[in-house]
C-alpha cells in the first residue's frame, strides 16, 4: 500500500517537485499496462496546470523578493539554533545555561520553523523575537552567546519579509479567482484518486507476486524522502528531481 503523506505541510515549490516525481515513478513503469492511465494523464494535466499557474506567481517581481528574504530569515533562524545546540555542549557552566535556555526557548514553537508556510513561519518568528525581547533570561542568554546581533538580523528581515508580503498580496487583489491554494486542492484530489486506485488494484491481486509491487516500493521510497524533509530541521536539505 502507498503511504501517506501530509501534502499541505509541502510548500509551493516543493509540492510541484514531488507530483512531477510522482508521476515520473509511475510513468517509468508503464501506467497503461498498471491500467492506471486515465488517472495519471487526470494528475499530469493538474500538475501542469500547477507549474503554469506557479510560473505566474513567480513573474511577480515582489515574489522573487519574498525568495531571498525567506532564504535570509530561513538562514538566521537556524544559525541561532545550531549556534546555540554548538553552546550547549560547551564546558563553560553559564555558557551551557545561556545555550539551554534559548533551546528550550525554541522547543516551544517546535521544530522544522524554517519549514514552516510563509504567513506561519513570520508569525512563529514575530513570537519568538517578543520572547527574546522581553524575557530578561533571553536577552541574557543572546548576549552570552554574542548572538544579540543575529536576533536583530532575524527581527528586521522578518519584518521586511512580512511588508514585502503584503504589498504582493495587494498586488494579487481579487484578479483571478485561480489560485495556489485552489489549484493544490484539485491536484490533490486526483492524486489521492490515483494513489487510491493502485492501491485498490493491489488489493485485488489474488496470486502474487502483484504486478504493483514495484511501483508502490519506488513511491513509498519517493513519499519517505519527503517525509524526511519535512521532519528535517536542515531547509537546506534537497530532493534530487527525477525528471
Amino acid at each position: 500500500m502507498i503511504i501517506s503523506i501530509d501534502l499541505w505541510n509541502l510548500r509551493n515549490a516543493t509540492y510541484l517537485q514531488f507530483q512531477k516525481d510522482f508521476l515520473a515513478i509511475i510513468f517509468r513503469n508503464d501506467p497503461a499496462s498498471l491500467q492506471i492511465e486515465s488517472k495519471y494523464n487526470e494528475l499530469t494535466a493538474k500538475s501542469v496546470e500547477l507549474e503554469n499557474l506557479f510560473k505566474k506567481v513567480l513573474a511577480n517581481p515582489i515574489s522573487q523578493e519574498l525568495i531571498i528574504l525567506d532564504g535570509r530569515r530561513d538562514d538566521a533562524i537556524n544559525g541561532i539554533y545550531y549556534g546555540a545546540l554548538s553552546y550547549s555542549y560547551h564546558f563553560d557552566a553559564p555558557t551551557k545555561q545561556a545555550a539551554d535556555a534559548l533551546l528550550a526557548n525554541f522547543k516551544l514553537y517546535g521544530s522544522g520553523i524554517a519549514k514552516l508556510n510563509y504567513q506561519a513561519e513570520t508569525a512563529t518568528i514575530s513570537n519568538i523575537i517578543n520572547d527574546w525581547e522581553n524575557k530578561p533570561e533571553l536577552i541574557q542568554a543572546l548576549t552570552t552567546l554574542n548572538l544579540s546581533s543575529w536576533r536583530d538580523e532575524l527581527k528586521t528581515v522578518n519584518e521586511e519579509f512580512s511588508t514585502k508580503y503584503l504589498d504582493r498580496t495587494q498586488d494579487y487583489g481579487n484578479a483571478s479567482p485561480e489560485n495556489m491554494k485552489l489549484k493544490r486542492e484539485e491536484t490533490n484530489t486526483v492524486y489521492y484518486a490515483l494513489r487510491d486506485r493502485i492501491n485498490a488494484l493491489d488489493l485485488l491481486v489474488e496470486t502474487p507476486p502483484s504486478p504493483y509491487s514495484a511501483v508502490i516500493n519506488q513511491l513509498n521510497s519517493l513519499i519517505e524522502q519527503y517525509d524526511r524533509l519535512l521532519s528535517s530541521p536542515n531547509p537546506s536539505e534537497e530532493i534530487p528531481p527525477l525528471s
